[in-house]
């Protein structure tokens, strides 16, 4: 592991340069990694997975849509493609990455499959860490360990197929090979990662329950329809509130951000703005630093946990949960971005037919 200087703090990281994928290869050379669920991070990671030269299947409910969709990536019925049992009885590595309600109810019938020396993954650890709530206590005799990419499995796949990598914690749960690290960090150099940091399945499942109800996008959304409202109600069009609360943030700052930091970002832009976010930044986080402390104690006390199984097991949820999205699909705020967004779109298409004419223009 290379040792990296974080702001001061030293971590340990595995990077691709230290552990190639030759590497990983080698590790996994006699593994059949079954990949049980086809929905968010499947995808991403059995294609990437498959591309890097692993023998991989994958484990779907037989007629649904995931089914349908893993069969128009490639995968053959009877081939690559099995039902969630099956594949878990052929897979040595059995990539549970079902949703958390899916894991809960799937278990049972998992459980069996996971025979002395297998390899039981996740790429979340709520079933593991709150076991008192999911009952998913694995046998003593396999591995268990954790990939985590930090970002969604269509990210993965796309810097994947661009030739980066998303960010990836991984765990170590239980050892019973004395093989399981190695493990683990092959299996995430081959799902694409950029590079690897240790944690473990509490301190995953803290930050990742954290971080989805806070800045990633519970908070990130509120904030956005508080601004947006306040535009609204002092009098601006919906296109200029849009445009100041969403589109410059995605489209302009936060890419920004991401390839040269905040720093960079209030270095680059004018005194005006400097002066007003560097004034007003602590204001935002004093405000938002107790919610974040009382979101975390839920998390970590297990009442997060237990409100997810208990609503993502009520029957009916679906419904419910498509009334709520259809809520937020229809109101004002986002009915304008999928104005502004065809509108960009619209303008991208022209530029792009323009352009060679004005190539040819140029003399180029």
């Amino acid at each position: 592991m290379a040792t990296i200087n974080f702001g001061g703090v030293e971590e340990h990281v595995v990077t691709r340069e230290e552990f190639p994928l030759e590497k990983a290869r080698t590790i996994l050379q006699s593994e059949t990694i079954a990949v049980l669920g086809y929905g968010v991070q499947g995808p991403g990671q059995a294609l990437n997975l498959r591309d890097n030269g692993f023998r991989v299947i994958v484990g779907q409910r037989p007629d649904s849509a995931s089914w349908r969709k893993a069969e128009a990536d490639g995968w053959v019925a009877g081939e690559t493609l099995f039902g969630l049992e099956e594949a878990a009885k052929r897979g040595t590595i059995l990539a549970n990455l079902l949703s958390d309600a899916g894991q809960i109810a799937v278990w049972p019938t998992l459980k069996p499959h996971l025979t002395a020396g297998k390899t039981l993954y996740f790429s979340h650890g709520f079933g593991i860490t709150f076991n008192d709530q999911t009952g998913i206590i694995p046998p003593a005799d396999v591995d268990v360990v954790l990939v985590a990419p930090k970002g969604s499995g269509t990210s993965l796949r796309r810097l994947f197929v661009a030739g980066g990598g998303l960010n990836s914690s991984f765990a170590v749960y239980q050892d019973a090979t004395g093989h399981a690290y190695e493990k683990a960090v092959a299996l995430g150099i081959g799902v694409g990662s950029g590079y690897l940091f240790e944690t473990d399945f509490r301190k995953e499942v803290y930050s990742d329950l954290t971080g989805e109800r806070g800045v990633l996008m519970g908070a990130l959304a509120g904030i956005i329809e508080a601004q947006y409202q306040v535009l609204r109600q002092r009098g601006h069009s919906p296109s200029e509130a849009f445009n100041e609360t969403v589109e410059e943030l995605t489209q302009s700052l936060v890419p920004l951000v991401g390839e040269n930091g905040m720093d960079w970002m209030f270095s680059n832009c004018s005194v005006t703005a400097q002066r007003g976010a560097l004034d007003w930044k602590g204001r935002f986080r004093e405000a938002t630093l107790p919610v974040l402390n009382e979101l975390y104690d839920s998390v970590a006390s297990g009442q997060e946990a237990a409100r997810t199984i208990q609503r993502g097991s009520t029957p009916g949820y679906r419904q419910e949960l498509e009334a709520e999205l259809k809520e937020v699909r229809d109101s004002e705020l986002w009915q304008t971005g999928a104005t502004v967004r065809e509108l960009r779109s619209r303008a991208t298409e022209k530029v792009e037919q323009e352009e060679p004419y004005a190539l040819t223009a140029n003399g180029n």
